[in-house]
C-alpha cells in the first residue's frame, strides 16, 4: 500500500531552518504493556519517549485498533496508539498494519517532526507464520528539501524467516536512490548476529557497531543480554548511540530502546 502526503498536520516552522543533525529513536512498544503484559503503561511510555526529544521515532508492535482493550483498561486511548504517542510533538506519522485479527490490528509506525511526503508498507510475512512488515517512509528535511528514506523493520523469530525477510529488505533498498540518506531501524530479532554481513554490501553501517564494535544489548529490557534491535545508516554520520535501559525504560517494554544522533 502506498500513500502520498500523509494526511496529518502540514510542516511546521522547522521548514525555515535546515536540519543537518537530528536524533533517531527506535522502540518496540510491546503494544503498550509491560514485559509480561501485567500492566498497560502507554501513557508512561509516551512521557518517556517525549523525554528523549527525538526527531524521528521508529515504533514496532504498536496497535492501530483494538475493540476489547478499551473496556478492560480505563486509560486506553480513544485514538490509535501511534497517534496517541505522536500527540502534539510529532506532527507527522505513518502506520503500517502488519497483523490483523478479529479484535484489531498492530504493526510498525513512524513519528516525525519532518514532513512525510509518502510511505509504503511492505508485507514480509511468510505464510502461516507471524505477521511482519517493512514501513518505508520518505522524509523531507526542512530548509533544503533534502529527502531522507526511513525503513522501520520488524523481522521474524526464526532464522530461516529472517534470512528471507532480509532478502526482501535488500530488494527494497536496491530500489532506492543510491545517493539518498537512509536509516533502517527496528527489531531485527537477530540474536545470532547475521544481519550485519547481509546488509553490508548495500552500504548500511550499524550505529553501535561503528562506535562500539558490536550491536547493542537490548533484550530483555531489565537485564539486556541479546542484541536484537538495530539502527543502520547509509550516507549519514552517527554520534552518541545509546541504549535506554535504565529506569523508567526498563519497566516500559520488553525491549530497551536505542537512540542515536545522525548527521548529514
Amino acid at each position: 500500500m502506498s500513500h502520498d502526503e500523509s494526511a496529518n498536520s502540514p510542516p511546521s516552522a522547522l521548514e525555515l531552518v535546515a536540519a543537518r543533525r537530528f536524533t533517531v529513536l527506535t522502540v518496540n512498544t510491546h503494544k503498550g504493556f509491560t514485559a509480561l503484559n501485567r500492566r498497560f503503561i502507554l501513557p508512561e511510555l509516551r512521557e518517556a519517549v517525549r523525554s528523549v526529544e527525538a526527531d524521528v521515532v521508529f515504533l514496532q508492535e504498536v496497535h492501530g485498533a483494538h475493540d476489547q482493550h478499551p473496556q478492560r483498561y480505563n486509560n486506553w486511548p480513544s485514538m490509535p496508539q501511534y497517534e496517541f504517542l505522536a500527540d502534539s510533538i510529532w506532527p507527522q506519522f505513518a502506520y503500517g498494519r502488519n497483523a490483523v485479527y478479529p479484535a484489531g490490528d498492530h504493526g510498525n509506525a513512524l513519528l516525525s517532526k519532518f514532513q512525510i511526503i509518502r510511505y509504503d508498507n511492505l508485507d514480509i510475512s511468510l505464510s502461516g507464520h507471524e505477521s511482519r512488515g517493512l514501513l518505508h517512509c520518505v522524509l523531507r528535511l526542512p530548509g533544503d528539501a533534502l529527502e531522507v528514506h526511513a525503513i522501520c523493520v520488524h523481522l521474524g523469530l526464526r532464522e530461516s524467516h529472517r534470512q528471507q525477510q532480509l532478502d526482501l529488505l535488500l530488494q527494497l533498498i536496491a530500489e532506492l536512490p543510491a545517493d539518498a540518506p537512509l536509516i533502517v531501524a527496528g527489531d531485527f530479532n537477530d540474536w545470532r548476529l547475521r544481519a550485519d554481513a547481509r546488509l553490508a554490501p548495500s552500504g548500511l553501517r550499524e550505529a553501535f557497531v561503528s562506535q562500539h564494535g558490536k550491536p547493542a544489548r537490548s533484550f530483555p529490557a531489565r537485564l539486556p543480554l541479546l542484541r536484537l534491535d538495530r539502527i543502520y545508516v547509509r550516507h549519514l554520520k552517527v554520534h552518541r548511540p545509546q541504549v535506554l535501559d535504565t529506569h523508567p525504560w526498563s519497566h516500559l517494554s520488553d525491549h530497551a530502546p536505542l537512540s542515536v544522533e545522525v548527521e548529514l
